[in-house]
């Protein structure tokens, strides 16, 4: 599990719905959640949890995309398995681990110093504790 340190910025509630946007590494990141139970609000200090397996990878990004969370990111290290590909990236000065199929990390030609955008669905993020 991915942790990253983040101040919350905004909380918008309708019925059982809530987003959450944050602050990281001056970019911002949103969480979606239905019955969010955390008791937060603007201004906490937390730190968001995201699986490995839950973040995209993009080269060469252009246009428009409906994810909401997209981490400018240097690839510091990757770990070729025979399926799978753990790729370590520097986000700011916090590391983060995607894991891909390796025919993907294959396909992107990716490679050390990459310039890459991690993906995260906003419904991927949570909220592991509040400072």
């Amino acid at each position: 599990m991915n942790h990253i340190d983040a101040k919350v910025i905004m909380i918008e509630k309708k019925d059982n719905i809530t987003l959450v946007s944050f602050s990281s590494q001056n970019q911002n990141l949103k969480m979606m959640s239905l019955g969010l139970n955390t008791p937060i609000e603007e201004g906490s200090q937390v730190i968001l949890g995201v699986k490995a397996t839950s973040i995209a990878l993009a080269k060469n990004l252009s246009g428009e995309i409906s994810m909401s969370n997209q981490l400018p990111c240097t690839i510091v290290s990757l770990n070729k398995g025979e399926l799978l590909c753990s790729i370590t990236l520097r986000f700011g000065d916090a590391l983060i681990e995607s894991i891909t199929t390796l025919k993907s990390a294959s396909t992107m030609n990716l490679k050390l110093e990459d310039e890459v955008v991690a993906l995260i669905k906003a419904s991927e993020l949570s909220i592991l504790e509040v400072r």
